[in-house]
């Protein structure tokens, strides 16, 4: 089932625009389903544009992982938020996004997810990457989302927003 943006002056048709909003939010909320039981979760996420995924760590079990291995389609959003306008309406950013998940083997896939992940959450990512131990990286529980599907919305501009100082 599709559906579209009832206000199409709001609608985000231009893919680069959407991928830049999945390159500056360092937070994903995701859905998983499982035996008609719907899960979400927030992700600290990097996206790669090049290969059109997001890259997550998380704990070697749990949850979502017994989820995204029930099923795993996903469905999820990313959203920047500028507040509230001086019109009083609220401006915002938002792309949903559709796509598979699944965990990472190749040590060289997760160094690479790793890079991705660190420089778009990090204030000071090549600190951070050289304390990566391939090690340690080995035994990380990391993930892939490959999007097959995306669709953006937006209200006004953050130049409109009303300060909160």
């Amino acid at each position: 089932m599709s559906f579209h943006v009832r206000r199409k002056d709001r609608e985000i048709t231009d893919p680069a625009e959407m991928w830049q909003v999945l390159e500056t939010t360092k937070y994903v909320t995701v859905a998983l389903c499982m035996n008609n039981e719907p899960y979400l979760v927030s992700l600290s996420h990097g996206y790669d544009q090049a290969k059109n995924c997001l890259y997550f760590h998380c704990a070697p079990e749990g949850k979502k992982l017994v989820y995204a291995q029930a099923n795993s389609q996903v469905w999820g959003q990313a959203v920047l938020d500028f507040g509230v306008t001086d019109e009083c309406d609220y401006a915002y950013t938002s792309v949903h996004f559709s796509g598979k998940i699944r965990l990472l083997e190749d040590l060289a896939e997760k160094q690479h997810a790793m890079e991705v992940l660190v420089r778009q959450v990090s204030p000071s990512p090549e600190e951070k990457l050289s304390k990566i131990k391939s090690e340690k990286l080995a035994k990380t529980t990391m993930g892939r989302i490959d999007i097959e599907y995306m669709t953006g919305k937006k209200h006004q501009s953050p130049k409109n927003t009303i300060s909160k100082t």
